[in-house]
């Protein structure tokens, strides 16, 4: 009889369903996972769950394990914790994380899952993705002792991108969102908080992941002169404005991208793929980052869900997916 997942599938935008996948027994340099929890991420998925992702950017912003192609039908995600069933005796009965989309099981090269470390529980494993996207931007942003940053946008990667800067020394940190909520995260992520219009200014850096167009223009503006802002937000398939008049230029500010797909410059002569997202779930051993999780479903449940995710119905941060126990 063949060997049959579970998936989800985004059919049209705005619509998912669960489908049956064949599972194919894995080769020799291949694993079989069995999906433990899974996490959407919420910025990302939501935007292509609707059907944001401009034509031009079909190619990148494909996942590793995608199937099926923008706007749909097509499987996406990339928060996957499992137990490797099959493969590799180095490997077998590990927790390992991959870039996988929301599925039950699934086969991929042995090198395409890392193993999650004994200190980092599974149902935090799943923001390894995100974390490596944190410590990306601040590979780009290299804060300097003693700076004075803001980390506008208290989303999953803002919040991640904050946790980290916690552990730097002499830093000011100031987490700022217009939700008064975000207080709370910030308080268990060890940061101070404010509302955009009481935040700290005269910063020599500004980590940008509101995804807003105010968020953009408030971040120039706390600024100190010769400040830099880095962008981690993605608008997708919408177009924002930007202050460059008034002080831009006498202020000499600097806004500059950064963006999880490639390597930083900064460390790319020396650090790998697999050495970031390594970093990444070492890091996670700090139960602060349990904050970050603010809600759970069922898998069964994702085509309910995500589309409240999506609408802002079911406010999150992460919001992680629970899988059946093995032998259910």
């Amino acid at each position: 009889m063949p060997r049959v997942a579970c998936a989800f599938w985004l059919s049209a935008p705005g619509q998912g369903e669960i489908r049956a996948e064949p599972l194919a027994r894995p080769g020799a340099d291949e694993v079989l996972v069995r999906t433990v929890c899974s996490a959407v991420s919420r910025g990302t998925e939501t935007l292509v769950f609707r059907g944001g992702v401009p034509e031009s950017q079909h190619t990148a912003m494909r996942a590793p394990f995608q199937e099926g192609d923008f706007p749909a039908p097509v499987k996406y995600g990339y928060l996957n914790v499992g137990v490797v069933e099959e493969g590799p005796p180095a490997l077998r009965g590990r927790t390992v994380f991959c870039l996988y989309p929301h599925q039950t099981h699934y086969v991929v090269p042995a090198g395409a899952v890392t193993p999650v470390p004994d200190s980092v529980p599974a149902a935090r494993a799943v923001l390894a993705g995100t974390v490596e996207t944190a410590v990306n931007a601040l590979w780009d942003a290299a804060p300097l002792v003693g700076d004075r940053i803001a980390v506008v946008g208290a989303g999953m990667v803002g919040c991640s991108v904050a946790a980290i800067l916690a552990r730097y020394p002499a830093v000011r940190v100031q987490l700022v969102d217009a939700d008064p909520a975000r207080a709370e995260t910030a308080r268990a992520l060890g940061v101070d908080f404010a509302l955009p219009e009481n935040a700290l200014g005269e910063c020599d850096l500004v980590v940008h992941a509101s995804a807003t167009e105010d968020g953009l223009a408030r971040s120039l503006e706390l600024l100190a002169p010769e400040g830099t802002v880095i962008e981690l937000s993605w608008y997708g398939d919408r177009r924002v404005s930007l202050p460059l008049g008034e002080a831009f230029h006498s202020r000499r500010l600097v806004v500059r991208s950064s963006q999880v797909g490639a390597v930083s410059p900064a460390r790319r002569a020396r650090r790998t793929y697999a050495d970031r997202l390594a970093l990444a779930l070492e890091l996670l051993a700090d139960p602060a980052f349990d904050a970050l999780i603010t809600g759970e479903s069922a898998f069964e449940d994702l085509p309910q869900v995500l589309p409240r995710l999506a609408s802002g119905d079911l406010p999150a941060l992460c919001h992680r997916i629970r899988y059946a126990p093995a032998g259910r």
